[in-house]
């Protein structure tokens, strides 16, 4: 089946062959409890814009105004971001990773790749990012663990900063952050993900120049709600482990996303200027 809706020339489908349904412009949610269950409360760890430096408002409003700029420049050929890590990749299988062997910055060591979840209603897909251990200051070790699954270490450890649900048109629809099973990364604390995340710039122009920019600034741009989703998703973590001493927290399907928060390009911008203003 052609995805119409990405101009790419690469269909969906599963491994087994058998074609899966559109995805739904809806916010991501998780298999086992509800998200509302530990949802709820996630918007109270958002900080403030007005509590926020200048400096980093005026930050954001860049990064803002660079993802307009990628969208212009996309629209122009009809094509976006999502259409632009497609492309050429053939039939597009959920699970599998795109571009074929992700995206990766050897300078500063982030990465990122976009897949979909079989059976999902609610997106087309979504954007996991990372900072490998090349990329992190000395002082950030990960966190204590003492369970039976082996955690990429060394040159292969990487944290999983924030993952960008995508409509079926190719934009963002939210945030969400997620347990350590779901991408195999390695667990380090809320605190020092977020000065990774920080870190994350993906300065090339493969697969696509737009893209890579519109990623870099989407990090930069959505700063307060990253922020908000990793201290979140830490108190869940916690809660979580509390609640289920005999599981391995880390390894349970049981929890999932942590927590999710919508990501409206346009609000954001305009909520920046308006704290500028202030």
């Amino acid at each position: 089946m052609r995805n119409e809706g990405f101009g790419a020339p690469s269909g969906r489908g599963r491994r087994d062959g058998k074609v899966a349904s559109a995805f739904a412009a809806s916010a991501p949610t998780s298999r086992g409890i509800k998200m509302s269950d530990r949802n709820r409360g996630v918007e109270s760890f958002v900080p403030a814009l007005a509590t926020l430096a200048r400096q980093q408002l005026e930050a954001m409003l860049t990064a803002g105004e660079e993802i307009l700029e990628c969208y212009r420049v996309l629209r122009k050929g009809g094509l976006n971001v999502v259409g632009e890590v497609l492309r050429g990749q053939g039939t597009f299988y959920e699970m599998n990773h795109y571009p074929d062997g992700d995206v990766f910055d050897p300078d500063s060591h982030a990465q990122y790749y976009y897949h979909a979840h079989p059976d999902s209603p609610y997106e087309h897909g979504h954007f996991h990012t990372f900072v490998r251990s090349g990329g992190m200051p000395a002082d950030i070790e990960p966190v204590a663990y003492d369970g039976e699954t082996e955690w990429p270490r060394g040159e292969d450890a990487l944290a999983h900063l924030v993952a960008i649900s995508m409509d079926p048109q190719g934009y963002p629809l939210g945030l969400f952050a997620v347990n350590r099973w779901v991408t195999g990364d390695t667990w380090y604390a809320g605190g020092d993900v977020i000065r990774l995340a920080e870190r994350f710039e993906i300065d090339h122009a493969y697969p696509s120049w737009p893209t890579n920019r519109w990623i870099t600034a989407m990090l930069k741009l959505f700063y307060p709600q990253i922020v908000a989703l990793l201290r979140h998703r830490d108190r869940v973590i916690e809660g979580w482990s509390h609640a289920h001493p005999d599981v391995d927290v880390f390894e349970d399907r049981n929890l999932e996303v942590t927590g999710s928060l919508p990501a409206n390009v346009e609000h954001q911008i305009e909520a920046l200027r308006r704290a500028l203003a202030a």
